[in-house]
């Protein structure tokens, strides 16, 4: 793989490419998950190779956020708890932890969800729910792995509109995965990856 790549704080980068061009494997290396087999990924100046299992633990639980194609929300939890999630493993208590969760649910118009379970949601509303619990904790960074892939195009632009939005006005970076255009579209930044290499960059108009 050949690729290199700055995000800066509150920019969203998109990387496209086809399906098997390694996009997926890339930010997954960004995210601390993959080791690197030649160069190296540093976050805020570190390098992750120098990180230890517990650190990386530690910097992909507090200043990383994820969101994936299906959610990925845990069935048993409810909605709040299942955007608490993230606060309640950095040792946050349960009470504040939840109102966290009821104001990010809030800004994302899913107050009224927050008893219900994930089995009684819409697609979209799962999908609310897993941007809202990636960014429940204020990451530094969200890493977003096809994030509207599972919904159809009013849904996946009324989503990806309300998740960046909220990740701008955190201050947080998004490095997204997508094979649709139109979601490229509306990052800062724009890549195009083929065959593990990064073969093109384009910058939006401000």
């Amino acid at each position: 793989m050949n690729a290199g790549l700055t995000v800066h704080r509150g920019e969203v980068v998109a990387i496209t490419g086809q399906s098997g061009s390694g996009k997926s494997s890339l930010l997954y290396c960004l995210a601390g998950v993959l080791p690197v087999a030649r160069g190296e990924v540093r976050f805020e100046g570190r390098p992750l190779a120098g990180l230890g299992d517990e650190e990386l633990s530690a910097l992909r639980r507090e200043r990383f956020g994820f969101v994936f194609q299906y959610g990925e929300l845990l069935p048993e939890l409810t909605v709040e708890e299942n955007t608490a999630l993230p606060l309640r493993l950095a040792g946050q208590r349960k009470a504040d932890a939840l109102i966290a969760a009821g104001e990010v649910l809030g800004r994302l118009g899913l107050a009224g969800l927050r008893q219900r379970r994930p089995s009684q949601v819409s697609g979209g509303q799962s999908q609310r729910i897993a941007v809202a619990r990636a960014l429940v904790h204020q990451p530094a960074v969200v890493f977003a792995d096809e994030p509207t892939g599972s919904l159809d195009s009013a849904n996946a632009t009324a989503v990806l509109e309300e998740f960046l939005a909220l990740a701008r006005s955190r201050g947080t970076a998004v490095v997204l995965v997508t094979h649709d255009a139109d979601v490229a579209a509306r990052a800062d930044t724009q890549f195009t990856m083929h065959d593990g290499v990064l073969v093109s960059r384009a910058r939006e108009a401000s």
